[in-house]
């Protein structure tokens, strides 16, 4: 796994971790970190959201492995 894939993997389950206390407790972590509406909060944000769109290739790899390797089985 690639210095990479492990930052922004870390940076999605900040961002998961972060919805779920919002979603349980109404807390936004990251806003109460960097203030609300800040601009480092919003930076935030947007590098969670580049993280997970990072992380959809690994996965699709991951997906498209797994089907080749099921084909492979038949």
């Amino acid at each position: 796994m690639t210095v990479m894939n492990v930052l922004t993997l870390a940076l999605v389950i900040v961002g998961g971790l972060n919805w779920g206390l919002v979603g349980l407790f109404g807390l936004d972590l990251v806003a109460a970190i960097f203030g609300a509406g800040s601009l480092l909060a919003g930076a935030v944000y947007v590098l969670v959201g580049l993280s997970a769109v990072w992380q959809l290739v690994p996965l699709s790899s991951a997906l498209g492995a797994r089907e080749l390797a099921a084909e492979h089985k038949r």
